[in-house]
């Protein structure tokens, strides 16, 4: 088996491990617990409140769009926020000094951060189905569609949080340099409120970016054919919905591994040991 391969092979397994590792923290387990609650009241509490002219209630309408939200906050704030802190405690520069070091990094990033992405939907989705009728109307098709929707989010999403660790200048500009603008841009892309009640150079803004799109996507999966004037155009747009998904999907696969790389030549034990006192000085 050759260098590389066994470095994939490591990345797999090391992915696996952090993954179940964290499903036995309790701080991750609290974490997915406060998602659930959270979300499940915000639509109980609206459960007999209809939306607009689709006549559908609104767990039926907002889960699609709460499901697309947490997935391109997971995946985007995800690996930001793990890469920004191993290049903080060494992690990555330890990676980097073994054969195919960051090719074996990598693959255990993408690994577990997949993986992360499915109790925090899970918990959300499963009591849904339970509790609020009408929420899943289509059948085998409609949830295909949802699977290929999540992975064409991942796609367009994940390689930009990769690309938001490697360039923030550390773990303590997080919030501003990802959660801030990461959290405006779902407020402003049709998650929670309707796109229609945004400003119309809002909705311009909200549609450059994958959010809008994989709500919208998403939207097209769960509600009924006539849920559809509840859109923009009063039409699903699938064509334009896969093309701004597949061209995000594909810059960020381009630009990604460039990114990765510089950052990576720059790793040093210098740099870390930088990072280390910058991070005690916040500290204290």
């Amino acid at each position: 088996m050759s260098a590389s391969r066994q470095a994939v092979r490591q990345g797999l397994r090391r992915g696996w491990t952090e993954f179940v590792q964290s499903l036995r923290s309790p701080q991750d387990q609290g974490f997915y617990l406060f998602i659930g609650v959270v979300t499940l009241a915000v639509l109980w509490f609206n459960r007999d409140n209809e939306v607009g002219e689709t006549g559908l209630l609104y767990p039926t309408f907002a889960l699609p769009s709460i499901l697309g939200g947490l997935l391109t906050f997971g995946l985007v704030i995800g690996p930001g926020y793990s890469l920004a802190m191993e290049r903080e405690d060494g992690t990555l520069l330890r990676h980097k000094a073994l054969p195919h070091g960051m090719e074996g990094y990598v693959t255990g990033q993408l690994t577990l951060q997949s993986l992360t992405l499915l109790p925090s939907l899970l918990v959300v989705l499963v009591p849904s189905l339970l509790l609020f009728d009408g929420v899943m109307p289509g059948g085998a098709g409609s949830w295909l569609a949802v699977l290929g929707l999540i992975v064409l989010g991942m796609l367009a999403t994940m390689p930009w949080g990769m690309v938001l660790g490697s360039v923030v200048p550390g773990v303590q500009k997080m919030g501003t340099w990802g959660m801030l603008p990461v959290l405006l841009i779902t407020a402003i892309s049709g998650i929670v409120v309707p796109i229609q009640a945004m400003w119309g150079w809002v909705q311009a803004v909200a549609q450059v970016f994958p959010v809008y799109w994989i709500g919208l996507g998403l939207r097209s999966a769960f509600l009924p054919p006539e849920a559809v004037v509840g859109e923009l155009g009063d039409s699903w747009r699938t064509g334009p919905m896969l093309l701004v998904l597949g061209a995000w999907a594909v810059a960020g696969l381009v630009v990604a591994p460039r990114v990765l790389r510089r950052m990576a030549r720059r790793q040093s034990g210098s740099t870390v040991e930088a990072a280390r006192e910058t991070a005690l000085q916040w500290v204290r």
